[in-house]
């Protein structure tokens, strides 16, 4: 059990957002531990393709500039490509939360094509939403996040299952590292219900985590959608505290190196080997 204490609450910060206990001490996020205990090695040959992508499509414009401004373009490429995929994410979230409640919500153009296939997604499977856009917590192993959805959907049995479900729009497709994401929700302690604000204020009262049936991704896209069932049980939560704690090691190894040591007697007597140079 951890230091942590109730309430958990999500903070603002910009586009982010961060956790903080009830003494206001920082919770760490499910994104963050992964972020910072797994590495991610198609992020290498991403961040190259994006540079190179972008020396090629700007071309004549680079060939345009002093050589320091073209250094400087060329490695904030990576950035632009990356910042604009999280706006798309960021903006399809926000959308599919007031879609899956039944709320009629303007649209962009350019967003259309994945409001589309997300309308089609709570249509073909006949999602009936349970809890959408909340934070849930682990005062067991230390740390919060907010998941997408939980919803019963009707299986092509005719069967009803209830799903935890994380929305992804990007364009490489689901990461293993989804399971783990997956898992830290499911066996989180509690979740925040803020369905009542007229009994318990805006920001909601901790309960238990509601159990589910399976767990997967909404694989949201311009040119339709996936629904990708994801492996996200026992075994991938103690993998997912694995992560954990190599992101902690990360964090605190430099203070396990010391500083250099000095000698007793850093000006006495010094012993020499002298070497005569002999020759044949």
């Amino acid at each position: 059990m951890t230091t942590f204490v109730p309430p958990i609450r999500r903070k603002a910060a910009g586009r982010n957002h961060y956790y903080v206990d009830g003494t206001g001490a920082r919770m760490p996020g499910v994104t963050t531990i992964l972020g910072n205990g797994l590495p991610k090695k198609a992020l290498i040959d991403w961040a190259a393709n994006a540079t190179a992508d972008a020396a090629v499509n700007n071309w004549d414009e680079l060939g345009d500039m002093p050589v320091a401004a073209r250094l400087a373009k060329l490695k904030k490429a990576r950035y632009e490509d990356r910042d604009a995929a999280a706006k798309r994410g960021t903006e399809v979230h926000a959308l599919a939360e007031h879609l899956v409640r039944g709320e009629r919500i303007p649209v962009p153009t350019e967003l259309r094509g994945h409001v589309e296939a997300y309308v089609r997604f709570l249509d073909e499977w006949d999602v009936e939403p349970v809890l959408v856009e909340f934070v849930v917590a682990s005062y067991r192993y230390g740390y919060a996040g907010t998941a997408d959805l939980i919803a019963d959907l009707t299986m092509p049995d005719g069967q009803v299952v209830r799903w935890l479900l994380d929305i992804k729009t990007t364009r490489s497709g689901v990461f293993g590292e989804t399971a783990l994401q997956l898992a830290a929700y499911r066996y989180a302690d509690i979740y925040i219900d803020t369905t009542t604000p007229e009994m318990h204020g805006p920001l909601g009262i901790e309960e238990p985590m509601l159990p589910v049936q399976a767990t997967g991704v909404v694989h949201v896209r311009a040119d339709g959608y996936s629904l990708v069932p994801v492996t996200a049980g026992e075994q991938q939560l103690t993998d997912f505290r694995y992560v954990q704690q190599v992101g902690r090691f990360d964090a605190e190894s430099r203070d396990l190196i010391g500083e250099p040591l000095t000698p007793l007697d850093p000006n006495g007597e010094r012993a020499r080997i002298v070497y005569e140079r002999t020759s044949r």
